[in-house]
This record gives structure tokens, C-alpha cells and sequence, in this order.
């Protein structure tokens, strides 16, 4: 059975307990446990290797159940595996029965039952996992989608940092592992890859991956297993990486952080009325303190690099323009670190609608001689270039001249075309609030009123805006009703 057909297969029952109230990423943290527990008993009856799990948590166990005694003991494995260390941790972590009805319990354990799942192969189970993950992100736009980059931009960025194996690679915000997953895929297939010492740093020494989100870290983890990594111990750890400088130090990073501009919560006052606090994060190794998450993540890749390393980040079109903070990282990528590469990503490529992102390449150098950018190259992919997810999706091709003209190894070998262009780091310096909103492209649809965005992207990016100016107005009365109050 192939990855499709297996998708197909374990996805249509979805619809089944969709009536009874499980969300689809619900639907797939299940799959998760039921997987894992299921290999585990293949591992130890076809190829006598030891489980990794207590012997009241395991497949056999659970199997030839039903009625009440099935969704009782489903529970109280769920309820200790939840409680243990390392890779088995992290893929039950939190972890809890949304399913509530015996009888579709059961029709779940015999679906997963009816397959050997070590049979297949890596490749096809990763595919399965991965048709699990996408589809729960086109169904979820609001949820899952914002954890799920498009995966043929996945490809081409690893292709063109083209990590080496015996590098080590970072995901602060790894969501369910595609850069991880994708970084792998290239690794193992270059020279000195195929050592069995260095299949097995691949495995288990190589990726690191940190998410805030539990059910994410857990859909990450299992996603990462069933492509070949992790095993010993979870490459993905559940924290918020903008909380400390945890000293990892890594030679790649590769990372699409949260959407959206401000990190707040929300909190009851004294009044009993809720007000939105403002995050922000203050720690001595970031040049700015703010409470915007993009800049935030940028100043933590900036740092978790090592000297020599190279990061390329998938970051909204704020990051380029905005003022304050912004403009001293900016600054700060120019001068100090080799900002080489921004591919300006169009529309219509996202699950959350209206997204207008770059891709930041840039490297931190190292050595006595190490000095800031000579010039950044720009690539236009957006500038009359049109995208949805169903009728016109991004497909790897569609990154084919922005890869070859990377120049990956050889960027001294660049030569400018209509699409790619550089600008000098010191012309850059000198514009206004050290702005990188470049373009020079004229576009077609400039002058045709047709060519707006669909009316619930331009709906959600006043929403946005508005938001954004709520909170400066809120803020401005604070501050105000602290003066008031010390006068």
C-alpha cells in the first residue's frame, strides 16, 4: 500500500469522529499514540529488540479490548506515558483520550492493528505522517496551518544552505519539524553521510527543535521518528524559546517563527475587566527589548548561531520596515553579521491568508578578519507572481531560478537578471530607517482594481492593523494615567 493510499485510509476516518466532536489535530495526536504504541510491539516481536515502554502500556495490552475496559485502559496508559522521560515523553506529552466513544475507539485500534508499520518503509511513513499533518493544517487555517510551512519552500531554502552532515542543525520554533525533517533528507544523502557513526549522529545528535505549543512538540516528535530521527532521545523540546539563552549553540538554523506581530496576553484587573498586557522579553544578550515576536526570534537566532554558522528565517515584511527595534537590528545584521540573500516570498503560499514574508539569509562570521555584509542580493518572487493553496499551490519548481541563482557554495559567481539584484550594505546603511522593503519590479495589476486581494485577506489585514493601533493607543493611556497619578 503506498503513502497516498495509506492517507486516504487512516485520514477518512477522521470524518467519523469529526461527528463526535474531535478535532481533526486531535484526530492525528491520537494516530500519534497509537502508532508509537503499535511499533513498539512490532519492534519486540519481529525483530527482538526491548520495548520502550512499561509493560502495562503496551499494544498487547490494549489490543483485544472493547466496551468500557478499552477506554479505561487507553486512558491509563496515555495518563503514565505522559509521565515519562525522553523520546517516549515527548511524543505523549500532555497527552489525553479525545475519544469517547468504545466502540470508534476500537474501530481506530483495529485500522492501526491491520498494518505492520516496520514494513513500510521510512519514506512512505513519513509521507503518511506528513499527508496527516498538511491536511490537518488545510482543514485547521486557523490552528495547524500556522505551524506548517509550505514544504517545497522547505526544500529549496535547505538546498540552498545545503547543511553538510557533522553540522548541527537548530529550529526554535520547529512546529512539526518540516526544516528539521527536510535538513535531514539532504544530509544523508552527501559523502560521509553513510558511516555508521555518522548515521547514527544524524539519528540522534545533529537536530534540535524547541516549540512553545504541547500538541505541536508532540505531532513534531512523532513526525520526526517515523522519517528516521530520534529514537534515544527526542530531538524536540517543549519551552519558549525567547524566555532564556539556553547556551545551544548551532551551526544552522532554520526557522519559521509565529505569525503575528505583538506577543500579549490577556489578564483580569482589579476592576474585573480584561486588559491586553504587552510581552516582552528582557534579556541581556538581546540588543532591543520588545514586544514584537519576529524580532524577538531574529535576536535568538542571531545569538544560538556559532561563529561561522548561517541561519536562514522565514520573517513577515515588518521586519524590513519597522522603526525602532527593527531598524537597530537591522543595523545590527549589516554590520556585524554577513546579511547576503533576501527572497521577498508572494502571496497565497501560507494557510493564514494575506501573509507577506521574506527569507533572510545571512551568515555570522568568524576569525580575526570576520566583517559585517558587502552586499545583499534580493530575489522578487512576488512581484506579478500569483499563488493559492488549491488552484495555483507553490510547487518546488517554482523555486528553481531563485536556487540557481543562490549560487550555493560559489556566491561570488552571482550575476544580477530581472528577478535578482544586489544592493550595497553601505547604500542600505544610509536609507531611511535602514529600510530593505526593496523593489524594482513595476507590477502589472498595479492599475487594475481586479487585481485586489480576496476581500477576507484585505478584512484581515485591517483587522491586524487596527490591533496593532489599539494597543499603542492603550499604551498611550497608560502612560498617561501614570502621570496623572504622580501629579
Amino acid at each position: 500500500m503506498n503513502a497516498q493510499t495509506l492517507v486516504s485510509k487512516v485520514w477518512n476516518y477522521a470524518h467519523v469522529l469529526r461527528d463526535d466532536g474531535v478535532a481533526y489535530g486531535e484526530y492525528v495526536s491520537q494516530i500519534s499514540y497509537l502508532l508509537m504504541l503499535k511499533m513498539d510491539e512490532e519492534r519486540v516481536e519481529n525483530l527482538n529488540q526491548p520495548s520502550d515502554l512499561p509493560a502495562d502500556c503496551r499494544w498487547s495490552v490494549l489490543r483485544d479490548l472493547t466496551g468500557e475496559a478499552l477506554d479505561a485502559r487507553y486512558k491509563a496508559i496515555l495518563a503514565k506515558l505522559s509521565r515519562q522521560d525522553g523520546f517516549i515523553g515527548a511524543v505523549f506529552l500532555k497527552a489525553e483520550s479525545q475519544i469517547n466513544d468504545p466502540a470508534k475507539l476500537r474501530r481506530l485500534v483495529s485500522l492501526i492493528d491491520s498494518e505492520t508499520w516496520l514494513g513500510i518503509g521510512v519514506d512512505v511513513k513519513g509521507s503518511l505522517y506528513e499527508g496527516l499533518l498538511e491536511r490537518n493544517a488545510g482543514e485547521v487555517k486557523s490552528g495547524a496551518g500556522q505551524y506548517f510551512t509550505p514544504r517545497p519552500l522547505i526544500q529549496a531554502i535547505v538546498e540552498a544552505v545545503d547543511p553538510s552532515p557533522g553540522q548541527t542543525v537548530g529550529d526554535p520554533a520547529c512546529g512539526t519539524g518540516g526544516f528539521l525533517i527536510a535538513a535531514y533528507e539532504h544530509m544523508k544523502g552527501k559523502p560521509g553521510a553513510r558511516d555508521r557513526r555518522m548515521q547514527e549522529r544524524l539519528r540522534d545528535g545533529t537536530f534540535f527543535g524547541l516549540d512553545i505549543v504541547p500538541d505541536v512538540v508532540r505531532l513534531c516528535a512523532m513526525n520526526l521518528y517515523l522519517h528516521g530521527i530520534g529514537g534515544k532521545t527526542s530531538p524536540v523540546t517543549q519551552a519558549d524559546a525567547l524566555l532564556k539563552d539556553t547556551g545551544l549553540r548551532v551551526d544552522v538554523v532554520l526557522a519559521n517563527p509565529p505569525f503575528g506581530r505583538k506577543q500579549s496576553f490577556r489578564i483580569v484587573n482589579e476592576e474585573g475587566g480584561i486588559e491586553t498586557e504587552r510581552q516582552d522579553y528582557y534579556r541581556q544578550d538581546f540588543t532591543v527589548t520588545t514586544s514584537n515576536k519576529q524580532l524577538n526570534f531574529l535576536q535568538h537566532i542571531m545569538n544560538m548561531l556559532k561563529p561561522g554558522g548561517t541561519a536562514a528565517v522565514v520573517l513577515p515584511d515588518n521586519v524590513l520596515f519597522e522603526g525602532g527595534g527593527g531598524e537597530r537590528l537591522r543595523e545590527k545584521l549589516l554590520k556585524n553579521f554577513d546579511l547576503h540573500t533576501v527572497l521577498r516570498l508572494p502571496t497565497g503560499i501560507f494557510y493564514k491568508q494575506g501573509v507577506k514574508a521574506n527569507v533572510l539569509f545571512f551568515d555570522k562570521p568568524a576569525g580575526a578578519a570576520a566583517h559585517g555584509s558587502d552586499q545583499v542580493w534580493f530575489y522578487d518572487l512576488r512581484t506579478n507572481k500569483s499563488f493559492t493553496l488549491r488552484e495555483r499551490p507553490l510547487v518546488r519548481a517554482d523555486l528553481d531560478d531563485f536556487v540557481a541563482c543562490f549560487k550555493t557554495g560559489k556566491r561570488h559567481k552571482r550575476v544580477a537578471s530581472e528577478r535578482f539584484r544586489s544592493f550595497g550594505a553601505q547604500e542600505l546603511l544610509a536609507r531611511d530607517k535602514v529600510n530593505l522593503d526593496l523593489f524594482w519590479l513595476k507590477d502589472a495589476n498595479a492599475d487594475d482594481p481586479d487585481s485586489l486581494p480576496p476581500p477576507d485577506e484585505i478584512a484581515e489585514e485591517i483587522v491586524e492593523n487596527l490591533e496593532t493601533a489599539l494597543a499603542k493607543f492603550r499604551r498611550v493611556a497608560a502612560e498617561l494615567a501614570k502621570l496623572r497619578a504622580v501629579d
